[in-house]
C-alpha cells in the first residue's frame, strides 16, 4: 500500500486528508473515514491510520480527514452537527482523486456516525454506496438517565453491599436524590418533543431514506452504544429500522467504546472489510 497527502478546500477553508491506497488497482468503492469530535484524522490510539491501512492492504482506498478547525485543517470550531459541506468536499476530492472509483462508503465512530447520517438526511447522495456505523451518538439528558437507571443504578439496588451502606448512613441524601432525579427524567422521555426535528429524528430519517446497505458495530462495554440502543427501541422515528434487511448488525460484548484493545481493533477492521467486500461491492 501506499500513503499520500490529499489537500483540498472546503467553502474556502484547506483541508488536509491522507489518502491511503493499495499499490495496484484499487476496488472501485472507496472509504471515507469520517472523524468523531475532538479528533483528528488518526484517531484515538491511531485507530483511523490502522483502519486505512488495513482497507489499503486489501484493495480499498481509504481517505481520513482532518474537517474544518480540526488537526491540520483551518476554520471556526464545529461539532457533528456542521460538517456536511466538509463530508461533501472529502468525496469530491476522493472521487477527483481517483476518477477510477464510481462511489464511497461512509465510516464513522460516535457523532462521526451520527454525523455520516445527518449527512445522508440533508443530501441523499447518489455517491454513497453504504455506511457503517460504530457506536452513534444519540444522547440526550433523557436516553442518557434512562441507562443509568437501567445499567448502573439497577445493578447497584441488586448489590447487598448498597443495602448496608444504605442501612449504616454510608449512602448519601445526594445520590438517593439523584437516582430519584434520573428515574423522573427516564419516565418523561419522549414527552417534551420540539417542533423542529431533534438530531436524533434527523439520523433516524437519513437511515430510512437510505437504500444501501448499512453495517451497525455496538460495543458491549459502552454506554454511548447502550444509550443509542435505548433510543432506537423507544423513539418513534426509529421504529423498525434496525430490523430492515439492509441493515447489519454486529455486536462485540467486550469492546468498549474505541475498540482500544488490540483484538477488538482488529476483529472490527475485519467484520467492516467483510461487510465491504459482500455487501457493497456487490450493490
Amino acid at each position: 500500500m501506499k500513503e499520500s497527502v490529499l489537500s483540498f478546500t472546503c467553502e474556502g477553508q484547506p483541508l488536509v486528508g491522507i489518502l491511503a491506497e493499495p499499490d495496484g488497482t484499487p476496488a472501485d468503492v472507496g472509504v471515507l473515514i469520517i472523524v468523531g469530535g475532538p479528533q483528528y484524522r488518526a484517531g484515538s490510539h491511531r485507530q483511523f491510520t490502522l483502519l486505512a491501512r488495513h482497507l489499503a492492504t486489501n484493495g480499498f482506498a481509504a481517505l481520513r480527514f482532518d474537517y474544518r478547525s480540526m488537526g491540520d485543517s483551518a476554520g471556526e470550531t464545529r461539532d457533528f452537527l456542521g460538517v456536511d459541506a466538509d463530508i461533501a468536499a472529502a468525496i469530491d476530492a476522493l472521487l477527483a482523486a481517483r476518477p477510477a472509483l464510481r462511489r464511497v462508503v461512509l465510516w464513522g465512530l460516535c457523532d462521526a456516525a451520527s454525523a455520516a447520517l445527518l449527512y445522508l438526511d440533508s443530501t441523499r447522495d447518489p455517491r454513497v454506496a453504504g455506511v457503517a456505523l460504530l457506536n452513534p451518538w444519540a444522547r440526550s439528558a433523557q436516553t442518557l438517565a434512562q441507562t443509568h437507571v437501567r445499567h448502573y443504578y439497577w445493578r447497584r439496588l441488586r448489590q447487598k453491599e448498597f443495602w448496608l451502606k444504605l442501612l449504616r448512613g454510608g449512602v448519601g441524601l445526594t445520590a438517593l436524590r439523584t437516582l430519584g432525579s434520573n428515574v423522573r427524567l427516564a419516565r418523561g422521555a419522549g414527552k417534551d418533543r420540539p417542533d423542529a426535528r431533534s438530531y436524533q429524528e434527523r439520523m433516524a430519517a437519513g437511515l430510512r431514506g437510505f437504500a444501501g446497505p448499512t453495517l451497525l458495530i455496538l460495543s458491549g462495554d459502552d454506554y454511548t452504544a447502550r444509550e443509542f440502543g435505548l433510543h432506537a427501541q423507544t423513539s418513534p422515528a426509529w421504529q423498525g429500522l434496525l430490523s430492515r434487511p439492509t441493515l447489519h448488525l454486529h455486536e462485540m460484548p467486550a469492546a468498549d467504546h474505541t475498540f482500544s484493545a488490540l483484538p477488538d481493533q482488529d476483529a472490527q477492521c475485519h467484520i467492516f472489510l467483510d461487510w465491504l467486500r459482500t455487501r457493497c461491492l456487490a450493490s
